[in-house]
């Protein structure tokens, strides 16, 4: 295993242990995810294409993802609704980006490989999972979530 997948393997842990630690009232979390993700971001593109097309991991436990969804949403508050590009609507009450829905799509699938990395030692398996997911759906993900951040840091809200 190469220095880049190694750091992302650091990266991958410590996001998940910040999603974990996330508290009412225990904003500081936020701050240090706000600078996690560009580092995730620049790891993910730094594994380059290792595409799986392999069978898919079992399906993720979707109570256990509504639960983690339901836990941030609540704790974000405010924090959490945020304008997408096509969000255009003439009375502009719906807000449709969700940094709780970022959060945790990233996580399951961080937290997925993880697991899986445990139980297999097989770390290219989880590379090409990761590159595939990050690419056709978590990527997306990231890159709101660390938009969102950096707006809130920008407006002294993350404190």
């Amino acid at each position: 295993m190469g220095q880049n997948e190694s750091e992302l393997l650091g990266i991958a842990r410590r996001y998940c242990e910040l999603v974990e630690s996330l508290d009412e009232g225990h904003r500081a979390p936020l701050v240090q995810l706000n600078e996690l993700l560009p580092r995730l971001h620049a790891a993910m593109t730094s594994v380059g294409q290792v595409a799986d097309d392999g069978p898919e991991d079992p399906d993720a436990d979707l109570d256990q993802r509504f639960e983690l969804f339901s836990r941030l949403h609540r704790l974000l508050g405010d924090l959490d609704g945020y304008w997408m590009e096509y969000d255009v609507t003439p009375d502009r009450q719906e807000m449709s980006g969700s940094l709780a829905d970022d959060l945790t799509d990233i996580y399951c699938e961080l937290k997925n490989g993880l697991a899986r990395l445990e139980r297999t030692r097989d770390p290219l398996r989880t590379f090409r999972r990761w590159r595939t997911g990050f690419c056709r759906h978590w990527g997306q993900h990231v890159v709101d979530a660390e938009r969102h951040l950096y707006a809130l840091a920008a407006r002294d809200r993350l404190y």
